[in-house]
């Protein structure tokens, strides 16, 4: 919830300036709701998709507030994130909404980001696997493995939101491995294929470390896309 016209026209105007030099990276941004048909207009004829940062479960209808993946859908989004851990703990979205917003998502045409993550005294009590395991669980389950051949999969460590903390490559590494081979058990070239990005206080200083990881294929980045320099510092390491 960032943001003014002046200030996201800005940045959106310096990121497509910087991508023109950045080929190898795939690049996505994801405005509030109220500015995704700013953002749209300026995006046209580049190659950065657009995503939204939530989306309704509903279809349409006596939904006061919401947003429907058709609307987004209308406004030309490629992808939106569902199950924020912002979304899971300041708005008591539950793993089976989180399922919801996922499956709404690809009935309208949209690539989910599925956001999955622990909180620190998950982490500290060795629960991280569980609570990751029960989270992917709440979508395999309804929906079943094809539903993650149009999807990407965000591990967020919770702790390492907003704090200045960052999982180390290897802590990042360990949690993506396991999400991989959890998922290609019930299909190999599926999760061999399937994009799992790391977002938890990502910058420019660590990007490479963490990038250069086997199982870590890019970021979702919170605070550092807010400056563009920094922004496309991150987009060159990933590429």
């Amino acid at each position: 919830m960032n943001g003014t016209q002046t200030s996201i026209r800005l940045l959106i105007d310096a990121i497509k300036q910087g991508m023109a030099s950045i080929t190898k990276t795939d690049v996505a941004v994801c405005p509030p709701f109220i500015y995704l048909h700013e953002v749209a207009e300026r995006l046209r004829g580049t190659k950065i998709a657009l995503g939204a940062q939530n989306v309704s479960h509903e279809q349409a209808g006596a939904c006061t507030g919401e947003v429907s993946a058709e609307m987004l859908k209308d406004y030309n989004c490629k992808y939106v994130i569902v199950g924020h851990s912002e979304r899971r703990t300041l708005f008591g979205e539950t793993d089976e909404m989180v399922m919801k917003k996922f499956a709404a998502a690809q009935a309208a045409g949209l690539i989910p980001i599925l956001c999955v993550g622990e909180r620190l005294e998950e982490r500290e009590s060795g629960r991280t696997e569980a609570v990751v395991a029960r989270q992917l669980d709440a979508v395999l389950g309804p929906l079943k493995i094809d539903a993650f051949r149009r999807a990407v999969i965000a591990y967020e460590p919770v702790w390492a939101i907003g704090t200045g903390k960052t999982a180390t490559p290897d802590q990042a590494e360990a949690v993506h491995g396991f999400i991989r081979e959890k998922l290609a058990r019930a299909s190999r070239d599926m999760a061999e294929g399937l994009r799992i990005l790391y977002g938890g206080s990502v910058k420019a200083a660590n990007a490479n470390d963490l990038f250069n990881r086997v199982d870590v294929d890019g970021g979702l980045i919170g605070g550092a896309s807010l400056e563009a320099r920094e922004f496309l510092s991150i987009c060159g390491a990933a590429g």
